[in-house]
């Protein structure tokens, strides 16, 4: 995909460090699925446990599918899309003060720039990824 095995190397290790705290993130809505329910109920979203485990899986898979190509295209729109309705509805710093709107705010904007690096991945997986099963392209 890129002119040099340097570049191909960069890319997979990005695709390893978003990919994999991507899956880590939602595996521990499966650890710790009971408070992040009471998390998700606090901030008012409807069914919060099976928006706990939708978000889980939906995380898994998609932080996965940049890690090993499979469906890249699938899991990183989905992870895009995770991200900003999770920025606008668990992170609202515009109703919240002081620190807590400050803390609100910090997770508002990783959420909106994984977005982005999520868009950037949908960019390219219509392209053979170097060190990837290139399933799904």
């Amino acid at each position: 995909m890129f002119e040099t095995a340097g570049a191909d190397i960069a890319f997979l290790i990005a695709r390893v460090l978003f990919g994999g705290i991507l899956a880590f993130m939602g595996l521990n809505h499966f650890l710790n699925a009971e408070d992040m329910t009471g998390y998700a109920q606090f901030k008012g979203l409807p069914a919060p446990k099976a928006s706990v485990l939708g978000s889980g899986g939906l995380l898994v898979f998609g932080g996965l599918s940049l890690i090993t190509g499979v469906l890249p295209a699938i899991g990183a729109g989905a992870i895009a899309l995770f991200l900003v309705v999770s920025a606008i509805t668990m992170h609202d710093f515009w109703n919240q003060e002081g620190e807590e709107a400050q803390n609100e705010m910090t997770g508002f904007l990783k959420n909106v720039y994984g977005a982005g690096a999520a868009l950037a991945f949908l960019a390219l997986a219509g392209a053979t990824w170097p060190y990837a099963v290139n399933i799904g392209l």
